[in-house]
């Protein structure tokens, strides 16, 4: 299967291109892109494929039936226009900042969306095994903390080549991001648009698509709290109900200086509590923990499961079956915009909260309208919460 690739940055250097190239028993580099045509040429040169520093010239130019999507900022438009040359397409987050510009594409686009923790095997596990004790049903309180360290620092070690494309060739692509976020949250604070971006989009979705796959979307986001103040990003704390009456709270913190990526994902049921803790996504093959606490007798008994098969592998594979035998993924299109949606709402429910004015498709998900309950509010007070 042939693939192009457009985005040289960090994801496609440390994990997506030594991936491809361990599963070289089902995948071929067609053609690579980045905005910085210097880095692509260096790429194209070690992989012996064609470069480009333009992703329409790249799609025009063909030579591949299936396109990986890993460039910054929302992927809707260059997914459309993928979609639109008949190719098969593979999108890390976020497939788009609004609703608008996924509108007209089939539900049934050959499109997925890479969600790689879906595909860990502690969560395939874990789903199996929540099956076993009466399901999503049964979930009495879903837990999620995330402790995220810099970027820089969780990459220290993969001493990455930098992409540095020139101001004028990122333009289009930075305009196109912020008519969107207009579409999706109107003329609102900087600071909010950066939270709904960069935080909930940007990171936070990972785990709202864990929610959508084990449990289902929320059913109600109740509260959204953002602190503090001087900082960005911010903690981000979340909690409401779930589809089967259950609740969920979930906390993201960003902290600069933190020593390691934490992920803990528990769910706590009627007859014990099913939990997952992942290591930071750039280390290929480091096990995420899945253990199950339950009663035998009078006896607590916490079993615990550790898998080296790497996510983001089985994820390619998963898109390798998706082209080549038309497996439906684990999440497509109807899911990325769900997610969409939660974010939405996310968003709002702070927004209205604090009296910060959204609008565009956010202001329909919550109770902070256009223009707010209360009027304009300072910079500041966006994170106030």
């Amino acid at each position: 299967m042939r693939v192009g690739i457009v985005g040289l940055g960090a994801i496609a250097q440390v994990v997506y291109l030594p991936l491809l190239a361990r599963r070289a028993d089902g995948f071929r580099i067609g053609a690579v892109c980045d905005l910085d045509g210097d880095h692509a040429a260096e790429f194209g040169r070690r992989l012996g494929v064609p470069a480009f520093d333009d992703p329409a010239r790249m799609l025009d130019a063909g030579g591949f039936e299936a396109l990986i999507v890993l460039t910054p900022g929302s992927h809707g438009p260059l997914v459309r226009a993928a979609l639109d040359r008949g190719l098969w397409v593979l999108s890390e987050k976020p497939l788009a900042y609004s609703r608008a510009e996924l509108r007209g594409i089939p539900e049934d686009a050959r499109l997925m969306v890479g969600y790689m923790k879906q595909y860990d095997p502690a969560t395939q596990r874990l789903l199996e095994t929540l099956h076993e004790v009466g399901g999503p049903a049964g979930v009495r309180h879903m837990d999620v903390t995330v402790l995220h360290p810099s970027e820089e620092s969780q990459l220290l070690f993969a001493r990455a080549r930098p992409s540095r494309p020139s101001p004028s060739s990122l333009a289009p692509y930075l305009g196109a991001d912020d008519r969107a976020l207009t579409t999706a949250l109107g003329t609102s604070a900087h600071r909010l648009r950066r939270l709904y971006a960069e935080v909930v989009l940007g990171s936070v979705c990972l785990d709202l698509s864990l929610m959508r796959l084990l449990v289902g979307p929320p059913d109600t986001v109740d509260h959204v709290a953002v602190w503090p103040a001087d900082a960005f990003p911010p903690s981000l704390e979340i909690s409401g109900v779930l589809p089967g009456g259950g609740r969920y709270g979930l906390r993201w913190h960003h902290l600069p200086g933190y020593p390691a990526y934490r992920e803990i994902v528990t769910l706590h049921h009627d007859h014990g509590s099913l939990q997952l803790r992942f290591p930071s996504p750039y280390l290929l093959n480091a096990p995420t923990h899945f253990s199950l606490t339950c009663r035998v007798g009078i006896t607590e008994r916490t079993t615990v499961y550790r898998d080296v098969a790497e996510a983001f592998e089985r994820q390619l594979l998963a898109f390798h079956r998706f082209v080549t035998e038309d497996t439906p993924p684990l999440t497509g299109l109807p899911g990325a915009r769900t997610d969409i949606v939660t974010a939405q709402r996310v968003v709002a429910r702070y927004a209205g909260w604090a009296g910060i004015p959204v609008g565009g498709e956010c202001a329909a998900e919550g109770p902070g309208g256009p223009d707010g309950p209360d009027g304009p509010v300072t910079e500041e007070a966006l994170v106030g919460g």
